[in-house]
């Protein structure tokens, strides 16, 4: 059987695990795979659309069923299985922030995303804004997530940083940061649970 396209996202995958996303190359996938570098390129063109692809393989399984009924706990839902799918690979988060993905996989998470505020009555617009703050800050935590694994950042060297003296306001609300999970819960919440915007007034 010949080479085809999963194979060279599979292999791409792999690397990104072994040795994360600045060591990744198309020489490196070619020779994951034993072959040449012109074979790699037949199917990802560039190392931009091997990104793309591989961002859309991430995904695969996120909008599938079942899915709760109640538009609220859909979106929750599907958020949980995108933050799920960013960690599950090393720079997960970097490779999908970098991208611009109009792949199946992602249009259909974008779609279930969507539809859940469309069930919720809001309208096409505030669907779409919201599924766009949603995918942003999940992006955003994960990507702040991933690179204080194991090097001691996130909310801990803050504590350490700020000072009462110098930055009162900020020091009281440290404590209450919490980890990544809490943040994510609540600021998922936010944006599913929050205020209707108010419509725009046009000038006469």
């Amino acid at each position: 059987m010949g080479l085809d396209r999963t194979a060279v996202v599979t292999a791409a995958l792999e690397l990104l695990d072994e040795s994360g996303l600045d060591k990744l190359t198309m020489r490196k996938v070619a020779e994951r795979l034993g072959v040449q570098l012109n074979t790699v390129y037949w199917h990802a063109s560039s190392k931009p659309r091997l990104l793309e692809l591989m961002a859309d393989a991430m995904l695969d399984g996120c909008a599938a069923e079942p899915l709760p009924e109640p538009w609220e706990e859909r979106a929750r839902t599907l958020a949980g299985r995108y933050r799920s799918a960013l960690l599950a690979h090393r720079d997960g988060a970097r490779v999908v922030a970098g991208t611009d993905v109009t792949e199946d996989n992602t249009l259909r998470f974008a779609d279930a995303l969507t539809g859940a505020f469309l069930a919720g009555e809001h309208d096409p617009a505030e669907a779409a804004w919201r599924t766009w703050a949603l995918v942003y800050f999940t992006l955003g935590l994960v990507q702040e997530e991933q690179a204080a694994d194991g090097t001691g950042g996130g909310p801990e060297s803050l504590r350490r940083a700020v000072t009462p003296e110098r930055y009162p306001s900020l020091a009281a609300a440290v404590p209450h940061f919490g980890g990544f999970e809490d943040r994510f819960v609540h600021g998922v919440g936010l944006i599913v649970g929050g205020r209707t915007r108010e419509p725009v007034r046009r000038r006469v």
